[in-house]
């Protein structure tokens, strides 16, 4: 059974309240609001006084999702997580997610320097060659937004959740510091994708909001409906900066949610997966199918660490 503290974060914005004021009014360290924001388990005490300081009961405070809802795959990213185990499928879906997302968006770090930081939580070895900080710092960026994935993939996806997204990602990032870039927030100005305009900057509130809509509005969500979420999502482009990295996070945690192995997208299909963001409007099942083959890297993953995994996305 996994807990989630959606309510309790809901019941907050109704009332107009911060974490802050929770945690003065229910007198609650800041390792128990670390935990409720990573949805990890507190004690009855803890619920009962916050329920005494907002005046509520407890199912405006926890929810509880069944384990039965949860994928084998990822139960096993969660208790592996959570036990810091080593070199299980957690550690090596960490390094995989993150070099290829990063490597085809121009990070120079390769796979390996990539395992060395979420190894040994450290800098670079090797002083004969020059490393950028921006890409050491997206590198470790990047593996706290998969933590933060883990951690709240049963969370319905919204829109304070991928600008949180989009926070983790590019804090103390070189960008962060630039006048007008907008972390965890919608750009300020306009911007181009591979040559395409996109969205304009006053728009993006109102074309995010619908996207969001249509997409709850199915009655079943299937791989391919988040393939789509991808693609509109891409085409909005609603930040100034690390909008594929974002979206690709966002296709992981509605994969995870729904029971869908994620998508890794490597070297050897970037150019497809291009295309087919180029084209979907055209002809969909170029970037539908690049995704099934982008599962086959964690299928792959699975089968080595003896996981049951679905052979089609059903």
């Amino acid at each position: 059974m996994k807990c989630s503290y959606a309510p309790l974060f809901e019941t907050l914005k109704t009332k107009g309240l911060n974490k802050t004021a929770l945690s003065k009014g229910a007198k609650l360290s800041s390792a128990t609001l670390a935990k409720l924001g990573n949805n990890e388990p507190v004690s009855l005490d803890i619920i009962g006084r916050i329920c005494t300081f907002l005046g509520v009961t407890p199912e405006k405070v926890v929810s509880f999702i069944p384990d039965e809802k949860i994928s084998p795959f990822y139960q096993a990213l969660l208790n592996e997580m959570r036990c810091g185990t080593k070199g299980g499928i957690y550690h090596e879906f960490q390094i995989v997610m993150t070099y290829n997302s990063n490597h085809i968006e121009g990070n120079r770090l390769t796979e390996d320097d990539t395992r060395y930081i979420f190894d040994t939580n450290t800098l670079l070895p090797d002083g004969s060659r020059v490393a950028s900080i921006d890409d050491i710092n997206e590198t470790i960026n990047h593996f706290d937004c998969i933590r933060y994935v883990i951690n709240n993939a049963m969370e319905p996806l919204s829109e304070e959740f991928i600008k949180q997204l989009h926070y983790i990602l590019k804090n103390n990032t070189s960008d962060s510091k630039l006048p007008g870039f907008n972390v965890g927030k919608y750009k300020g100005m306009p911007n181009v994708v591979g040559g395409n305009k996109t969205v304009a900057p006053g728009k993006v509130q109102a074309e995010m909001s619908k996207l969001l809509s249509s997409y709850y509005s199915k009655d079943l969500i299937t791989f391919e409906d988040i393939v789509e979420f991808h693609y509109r999502f891409e085409s909005i482009h609603p930040f100034q900066d690390g909008n594929g990295r974002v979206g690709r996070l966002i296709m992981m945690k509605e994969c995870l949610r729904l029971g869908y192995l994620p998508v890794i997208i490597d070297d050897e299909i970037k150019l497809f997966y291009y295309r087919g963001l180029r084209e979907y409007d055209n002809a969909k099942g170029y970037l539908i199918d690049t995704c099934k083959t982008g599962q086959d890297k964690v299928r792959k993953l699975c089968a080595y660490f003896e996981i049951p995994f679905p052979e089609e996305n059903e």
